[in-house]
């Protein structure tokens, strides 16, 4: 565990003397990316240098216990209780650090919801979880950015992928990945009968240049006539964009913009997360199983929440917990949230135990 904080510690001192070097301030997309770094890694660096401090005067305390003199011994032996007492408090205050370490924070989120089974019905529940999120969004001071969407004909969406920035875009969005059922009477149900529908949500960390490298020539690039609702503009010019990265067979599209030039910027910037995420997800598959510190795995497949209208109730199923689904639907998933990341984070400090990293106040746990 110290060694791990003491990795973090290291690289934000390294990030630092970086940012003195004046070409780094001529690169604004890395200077960005190395700030946002930095800013995730400054709470286990402070805790980490606080627990060297403690550790050196522990040390120091130790030798002075040989020392011929007896009142700086029985200095010593005071100094030795009171840093024994903040060292054991420190730890578990590491433990936590560990514990809830997440490179993703600070990120934007790519945050795509389609429509699943269910039909038109499906569609207005996608729709309806777009303006739950646009709420929650506004609420937290965050910005939303529509990439790229595919309204149905009733009013919701077949799919959509927004942008979410902030600082705390990801803490608040990241477990919302999962499927989503409603049971509600449809507007189109003529004798009042319960229908279950559901949607889906991915939630990617949205990549930054730096991040993936893509070769222009593993990209295969199709430009098309845009389709569906939209104005005059639609379908006069082949503005749409299709782009395929072939090494992984990624396909983005986007035709939301009139502007062909707009269009490929964005799909460029949905193409990066998702080769991202696939990597992410690639480096996840080889963990143990026993040592995995999300709550639920994050799958879309995997069915997270229920919203029940007749009896007015959200069900998040992870922590099988109920909330006021007239509530929710405001946008107040504040309550949801935190309930999530207490459950993640105490999951997180026990399979950290359980993992063997017991935390340890001696130098040989570094």
């Amino acid at each position: 565990m110290f060694a791990r904080l003491k990795q973090s510690a290291d690289r934000y001192h390294e990030l630092e003397q970086a940012l003195a070097d004046p070409d780094v301030h001529g690169q604004p997309v890395r200077m960005q990316s190395m700030l946002r770094e930095m800013g995730a890694l400054r709470s286990q660096a402070e805790c980490y240098e606080r627990w060297a401090e403690l550790e050196d005067r522990r040390l120091k305390a130790t030798e002075m216990l040989d020392d011929s003199d007896a009142e700086l011994c029985e200095l010593a032996r005071e100094e030795l209780e009171e840093v024994g007492a903040a060292l054991e408090q420190m730890t578990e205050d590491l433990k936590r650090e560990v514990a809830d370490d997440d490179p993703n924070r600070g990120r934007a989120v790519m945050l795509e919801v389609r429509a699943g089974t269910g039909g038109d019905e499906a569609t207005l529940f996608a729709g309806d979880l777009v303006r739950l999120y646009t709420r929650f969004a506004e609420q937290h001071g965050l910005k939303l950015e529509v990439l790229t969407s595919h309204p149905s004909e009733v009013g919701g969406y077949k799919e959509i992928v927004l942008s979410v920035a902030g600082p705390d875009a990801w803490d608040l969005f990241r477990f919302e990945a999962g499927g989503h059922r409603v049971q509600r009477v449809p507007a189109t149900e003529t004798q009042g009968r319960i229908h279950t529908s559901a949607a889906t949500v991915a939630v990617l960390p949205e990549a930054e240049e730096v991040d993936v490298e893509i070769q222009e020539s593993d990209l295969r690039i199709d430009t098309y006539r845009s389709s569906g609702p939209g104005g005059q503009n639609v379908n006069k010019t082949s503005s749409a964009i299709r782009i395929t990265h072939e090494p992984t067979g990624t396909v983005v599209q986007c035709q939301d913009e009139s502007s062909q030039h707009k269009n490929k910027a964005r799909a460029m910037r949905m193409l990066r997360s998702r080769i991202r995420q696939a990597q992410e997800e690639a480096s996840k598959a080889a963990v143990d199983a026993s040592r995995r510190t999300q709550v639920g795995s994050g799958d879309r497949s995997e069915r997270v929440r229920t919203y029940n209208f007749p009896q007015n109730r959200v069900t998040d199923h992870r922590i099988k917990t109920s909330y006021s689904l007239e509530t929710v639907m405001l946008g107040n998933l504040r309550d949801i949230v935190e309930d999530l990341r207490r459950r993640d984070l105490e999951e997180k400090i026990a399979a950290l135990t359980d993992g063997g990293e017991q935390a340890s106040t001696s130098p040989g746990a570094a």
